[in-house]
């Protein structure tokens, strides 16, 4: 059981690695002087990380979703990185508006999720 848990979480991780990829590659050309990719996989990893757990999946489809694809689809180090980038380039404003809507958008966006799971999915 061990071996299928372990290649679930490499599907979902390879997966979820390369959608990050995609998605940060559009939304960066697009906005430049601000991290969109990396909050928009942030922001909607949260969301449906809150479905994943009101449902309450089964546990292989936790590991290949919630675990292997959502835990590389999303990324806290790139998130900081971006974020010192803000702050060291003095732009203040994106920095902070950054801040606030990664954390403040992401917990909104999990308790959405959370909701909409309970709400119609279970």
């Amino acid at each position: 059981m061990m071996g299928v848990q372990i290649l679930l979480i490499g599907i979902g991780g390879f997966l979820g690695a390369i959608a990050r990829f995609l998605i940060s590659q559009i939304k960066y050309h697009k906005r430049p002087n601000f991290p969109i990719g990396t909050f928009t996989v942030n922001v909607t990893g949260a969301f449906l990380l809150g479905i994943i757990t009101s449902i309450k999946a089964d546990m292989l489809i936790t590991l290949l979703i919630g675990t292997g694809f959502l835990g590389a689809f999303t990324t806290f180090s790139t998130m900081k990185l971006e974020m010192l980038q803000l702050y060291f380039k003095n732009n203040k404003r994106h920095f902070l508006f950054y801040i606030l809507l990664t954390y403040g958008g992401g917990l909104v966006l999990a308790y959405l999720g959370f909701l909409i799971g309970t709400m119609y999915l279970v």
